[in-house]
């Protein structure tokens, strides 16, 4: 780019490896985007006329066409997640249009279009090696399923309802994260006994910081987590569950209408496309293939899993009724992780908050590090570079032979200017090049337990869990050997993109992987023996529970998605709270609308809307391909180098399904999941 058609003095222009984050301001998000969409465009006429230059790097300028424009887009919806404020959600609702708008007529453009079926005419397409002509064939198929092949007036509406669905979901996450961060409770200590000491200095120091007395009680996983399950007073377990589920229900924040309309223009989208529905339309180029077939795959899990999801409630139901007597009031939502967590300590004389003071946040990811360089010959250093909050850190990652093939950030804790869950980004693909690699660059988020004063940030297993699976997703993006961009590390059918983080999560439990890094922060002694005989004692409890919620997210989606009729006088809201309540043992309030707020599914045009199942399908995945490490051994260089060149290294460079054989030698066991949670009904 030349400075005559490029703006001074805008950060977000020529972005390189080394993003100035500490000079990105809202107010050059939209110059930036509306310079990139100019000289895109020019870019994709010049594509449009290959024929005439014979087609010289025609798929390899297609790969890259939108290279710069999509890197802007991330950073400003990164932005916007992690330091909201009135002007980034501004800069966000001025891009969404446009940007829309261009990425819908790229893939309606007609002169690309031709000039794309053309090249795949030529000598040179058939003689591509098969990286590129898999990139040839699926760009084809792309073309066809973005509707290329449409007349004019279904391409009109088609950019109508494309744009149309990104504002109502931006809304929707923006609704989201304003109602989060909106809600806070002050409430003295009294009403806190029995809530772990961490959380009280926590919320103390939080209300201190805000200037006021007591404890300042938030929406954030760290705070509302342990509260509904330690938390003695059953009133303000009830007032925090009844906050949280009013997220996406408020007036001015309603989400409720806005799920009717994202599930009409989501049929309508699937419809004008050819397809029967989204849930068609979205897995067809997935593993799961149709929706169907992923509603048969959830459903024959919830069957096999029923029965040990009633034996477990019948069995709380009954200690319940034994400690507090028969005249107890019936349990709600509010009391379940409540009387959960007292059975659980009471079987196993195992309390999870007694692991946090051996899983200090430095140590579990020098551990998480140290693991990495054992199975996979990569060693990662901590790094300087600027970053968009003090908190942020930076890190290179190495290969054996020391080539800089990665970086990444990490932002780990809560704000109220930051949105919910964790999560793993992209910024810069990388890859092979001709004299070497260009190191690729992304982050991971979450919302930890922060430090509070004198203590570091101790986690519970649950969080270093996340912590591992975020950084298997992170290790999918930096591995990527794949010449191709749009191929590369996590460009994978959403079925599998959670194989390799989820696989991570295994050596949690592995002892000796936790002597990498299960210390205590005071004193350095390793977990105690007895300690992890009890985790892996209580692992397992309650896991019929647990997967029960998850098929209850994944059927709720994909029901809403298949088979409700959104043009119908059924209400959505009502839909996925009578799915929901079957896989909830107790009941749920009137108002229940845990799907007003539910962001996977909502807070983007795709998203994990017709997706969610994946989680599943992808520990079936996990939990057999794990199995080989069990068996060569937790370190084994040659089966982590294995792994490497299947799975990791080759993004979609070929099916997913092939690069599973290629690993182990054959199609996943079905039974693997079940087994692990110890489900699997004799």
């Amino acid at each position: 780019m030349t400075n005559s058609t490029v703006p001074s003095g805008n950060p977000l222009l020529n972005v390189g490896f080394r993003i100035p984050f500490d000079q990105i301001r809202p107010e050059h998000a939209e110059e930036a985007v509306d310079t990139l969409l100019a000289l895109t465009g020019e870019k994709l006429e010049a594509l449009s006329g290959a024929p005439g230059r014979n087609f010289e790097n025609f798929m390899a300028d297609l790969d890259t066409l939108t290279e710069q424009l999509d890197t802007v887009n991330v950073l400003v919806h990164h932005l916007n997640s992690v330091m909201s404020s009135d002007e980034w959600k501004a800069a966000m609702e001025a891009i969404i249009p446009k940007t829309s708008e261009f990425y819908t007529q790229l893939s309606l453009h007609p002169g690309l279009w031709q000039a794309l079926k053309a090249f795949a005419e030529t000598d040179a397409a058939k003689q591509l090696d098969p990286v590129r002509a898999r990139h040839l064939k699926l760009t084809i198929d792309e073309f066809r399923r973005q509707g290329a092949d449409l007349p004019e007036d279904k391409k009109a509406r088609l950019l109508e309802v494309n744009t149309r669905l990104a504002q109502v979901t931006n809304t929707f996450s923006k609704n989201v994260l304003e109602a989060t961060a909106a809600y806070e409770l002050y409430v003295p200590a009294e009403r806190l006994t029995g809530v772990p000491q961490r959380v009280l200095d926590a919320t103390r120091r939080d209300a201190e910081s805000k200037g006021k007395d007591g404890h300042r009680l938030t929406l954030h996983q760290p705070v509302i987590t342990p509260v509904l399950t330690y938390a003695e007073d059953r009133e303000l377990r009830r007032e925090l569950y009844e906050a949280q589920l009013m997220v996406g229900q408020q007036e001015g924040r309603d989400n409720r209408p806005l799920v009717r309309e994202i599930l009409q223009l989501r049929r309508e989208q699937a419809e004008l496309l050819g397809f029967k529905n989204f849930a068609d339309y979205v897995l067809q180029e997935r593993m799961a293939g149709s929706g169907d077939n992923a509603l048969k795959f959830e459903r024959d899990l919830d069957a096999r899993t029923r029965p040990a999801y009633e034996r477990e409630n019948a069995d709380l139901e009954a200690y319940y009724r034994q400690k507090a007597g028969e005249g107890a009031p019936a349990l709600q939502p509010w009391d379940g992780a409540y009387w959960a967590e007292k059975q659980r300590q009471e079987k196993y004389d195992f309390d999870e908050e007694a692991l946090r003071p051996y899983f200090p946040m430095p140590q579990v990811l020098s551990g998480l590090f140290e693991i990495c360089r054992r199975v996979f010959g990569i060693t990662v250093t901590e790094a300087q570079a600027p970053g968009w909050h003090p908190e942020v850190q930076y890190y290179d990652i190495h290969d054996e032979q020391g080539v800089h093939i990665a970086s990444f950030y990490t932002d780990w804790f809560p704000r109220d200017s930051k949105r919910a869950g964790a999560w793993m980004n992209a910024f810069v693909t990388g890859g092979p090049r001709e004299d070497g690699v260009d190191p690729h660059l992304g982050l991971m988020c979450g919302n930890m337990t922060a430090p509070s004063g004198d203590t570091p940030s101790l986690l519970s297993i649950r969080e270093v869990e996340t912590v591992f699976h975020e950084f298997g997703h992170l290790l999918h993006h930096a591995m990527s050997r794949v010449p191709v961009k749009s191929l590369s590390g996590t460009n994978v059918p959403w079925d599998f993109v959670e194989l390799p983080s989820q696989i991570m999560e295994n050596w949690v439990m592995e002892r000796e992987a936790l002597d990498l890094f299960a210390a205590h922060y005071q004193t350095g002694e390793k977990l105690p023996q007895d300690l992890y005989d009890r985790l892996r004692a209580a692992q397992n409890y309650r896991a019929a529970n647990t997967a029960m919620r998850q098929y209850s997210f994944g059927l709720m989606d994909l029901s809403l998605h298949v088979e409700y009729d959104p043009s119908s006088e059924a209400d959505p809201v009502d839909v996925a709270r009578e799915i929901t309540s079957s896989f909830v043992p107790f009941p749920l309030p009137e108002h229940y609308a845990q799907i007003a707020s539910f962001g996977h599914l909502f807070s983007s045009p795709v998203g994990y809307g017709a997706g969610y199942y994946s989680y599943k399908w992808a520990e079936v995945l996990d939990a057999d391909a794990f199995s080989r490490f069990a068996k060569e051994g937790l370190f084994n260089r040659e089966t982590g180098r294995a792994y490497v060149d299947t799975i990791l290294s080759r993004g979609n460079s070929d099916d997913p399904a092939q690069l599973y054989r290629d690993f182990m030698g054959r199609d996943p066991d079905a039974d693997a999941l079940l087994r692990r949670s110890g489900l699997l009904e004799s």
